[in-house]
Order: C-alpha cells, then structure tokens, then sequence
C-alpha cells in the first residue's frame, strides 16, 4: 500500500502569478505565508507574489535561499517554526522548490509551487533533493497541493534551463524500463498507470521537439504539461520509479565526481542516451531529439571531462544498490563504459 498525493489546482499558463492571491483562497489560505526564493528569483516573481498576497490581505514573509543544503532547509524549518505560516510558497528554479518542499512536509504545512524555470520535474513531484543528507538522490516530501506556472515568467528563463527540463523529460524512457525490469527480476511494485503516464511525457517532448525554442511559449507549455505529469506520475507510483532508473544514478555518480557537474536534467538527459543502448531501445532517436531541442548530448557539451564520463558509469550502480535496473543486469568495468559512450557519441 501507498499513499497518493496529487496537486488539487495546477494553473499553466500566460500571466498566472496574478491568480495567486485567489488561488490561495481557494484552498483555505488566507492568513499568513511564508515564501521561499533567491536573491534573482525575488525579482523575476517572488516579490510579485507577495505583493499580491498582501493586497489580499495576508501577512506575507518572505526567506532567501541560495543553495539546497541541510544548513539552508534548517534556516527555512526555523522561519516555518517561528511564523507559523498556513502555507509555503516555493517560488524560483529546483534549489528553491525542494528547500520549501522539504522544509515545509517537516513541519506539516502545505506547500504550493511556482516554478521561474522548467528544468526538472521537481516543481510537481513529491521528491526533493538536498546536498548533505548522505544521499546523493531525492527523498521524499509531499507533492504541491497547487502549482501555478506562468509562462510568461518561464520563457524567458535562460534557455540551458528549459533545455536541461527536456533531458529530464526523455529520461522517463529508460526510467520506466528499468521500473519494469525490476518488476520481473525482484517483483517489486510496479504501476502500469504510472508508467504510461510518465512514458507519455517523453512521448509528447519527442512529438513537439521543434516547437521547443529559445522564448516560444507554446513549446513552455508543452513541456510544463510533460514535466507535471511526470511528478504526478511520481506521486501516483509512491516513489520516484518511473520518473527515475539508471540514467538518474548515472547523473547522481557524476554529481559525486565531476567538478563542476552540469543541470540535473542536462546529466539524466545524456545518461537517458547510454542507458537506452544497454536497454536495445532507440538511443539515436533520443540524442536526436535531444539535439533538436539544443540540449546536451556530449561529455564536452556538458563540461565534463571523458574520463567522468566512465568513472560515473562504472559507480552509478552503487549509487542506490536497493535500487534494480539495467545497471545490474550489465555491470560496467572501465573497458566496456567506455566502449559504450564511444559508441553513444557521448565521449570521442
């Protein structure tokens, strides 16, 4: 048995920040919030949203962010713990919605999100990751009980974001496979509505790929819409199996050993085109998609040295050795990763 926890109002749309004030209405708040944000994502939204929260006559306080640490969830759980707000807003890119997602399931107050960016499907997943918790991976939170993305905000977000929110997005392919496989290996639960749901987020992105450009709002909306589903189907499975396999452990090993590693969604989006080769499945057609809409499918695209490349594809594996996926079933040594992303094109 688990529990499902879905968004009850998700607004997507041009000009949707101006229905904050309502929406939390709506929902039985209209008292007090707190908001979470960065120093940039206070100006883009976040002073917007408080200040249409004041007009409609809540006591509005506001909390600065600049990272997703343990140090920056306790400050936030302090705030929460000192106001007493009836709701958190996470308002800003995925560093700032997990801190508000996290902080405010520990404190047992709802949370609503209002994504600036679209680069991965955290702004409505119930999963947040925080850097010091011993794990290099999302835990679980709680879903948003409402999302507002304003497009008009969004599109003009640096393009590199919405870029990294399509490798997320197509991810989801070799996510649900690994999901499967894990089901028949080790009859772990699996969820066929879950994974259709997810499987149709990367479906839709591969369908829409032109579309997808530097400050076309049509193409925001469609990978919203992708990224949204992609949480709830997340919310509906109880964990983050079909949103998340072996090209999410890839990306976690190269957080641990890269330097400077690249967007989340940029890493799982190339890992999704070396996991896909292992799975027989169309890797070209997802490093060709992901090439139509300008995202990453190279080492040197990413920034990354060659030699990260295989390290993090000889340790994903033990990123989360309860989790089961094809990394299992073709244990990588040095020699046959590299082999593998010279054939992918990742590294030369």
């Amino acid at each position: 048995m688990h529990r499902m926890q879905l968004p009850r109002e998700v607004f997507v749309g041009s000009n949707t920040l101006e229905l904050i004030g309502d929406i939390c209405k709506k929902l039985g708040f209209s008292k007090s919030a707190l908001i979470v944000t960065g120093s940039h994502t206070k100006n883009v939204a976040g002073q917007k949203v408080m200040d249409i929260l004041a007009d409609s006559s809540m006591d509005v306080d506001y909390v600065i962010v600049t990272s997703s640490t343990v140090d920056d969830l306790r400050t936030v759980k302090e705030k929460i713990k000192e106001l007493q707000p009836q709701v958190v807003l996470g308002v800003g890119g995925g560093t700032k919605i997990d801190v508000a997602k996290l902080s405010s399931s520990n404190e047992n107050i709802p949370f609503i999100s209002v994504p600036t960016t679209a680069s991965h499907d955290g702004i409505a997943s119930p999963l947040g990751a925080i850097k010091g918790l011993n794990k290099p991976f999302s835990v679980k939170a709680q879903a948003p009980m409402a999302i507002v993305a304003d497009t008009q905000v969004i599109m003009h977000s640096p393009f590199h974001f919405i870029a990294s929110g399509c490798g997320d997005i197509i991810s989801k392919l070799t996510a649900v496979r690994d999901w499967r496989l894990a089901h028949n290996v080790n009859k772990e639960y699996y969820g066929e509505y879950a994974d259709s749901l997810a499987l149709m987020s990367a479906q839709l992105l591969i369908k829409n790929a032109e579309a997808i450009q530097p400050k076309a709002e049509e193409g925001i909306r469609i990978l919203l819409e992708a990224l949204i589903s992609s949480g709830v189907a997340m919310s509906i499975a109880g964990s983050s199996r079909p949103g998340s396999g072996s090209e999410h452990l890839f990306s976690h090993a190269l957080d641990l050993i890269a330097p400077k590693p690249a967007l989340h969604g940029e890493q799982c989006g190339v890992g999704a085109i070396l996991m896909a080769r292992l799975h027989h499945i169309n890797w070209k057609r997802i490093k060709e998609t992901l090439q139509r809409v300008g995202a990453s499918t190279t080492a040197k695209e990413l920034g990354v040295k060659p030699e990260h490349i295989i390290e993090a594809l000889v340790n994903a594996c033990d990123i989360r050795p309860e989790r089961y996926t094809i990394l299992d079933e073709k244990r990588l040594d040095h020699d046959s990763a590299e082999k593998l992303a010279k054939v992918t094109g990742v590294i030369d």
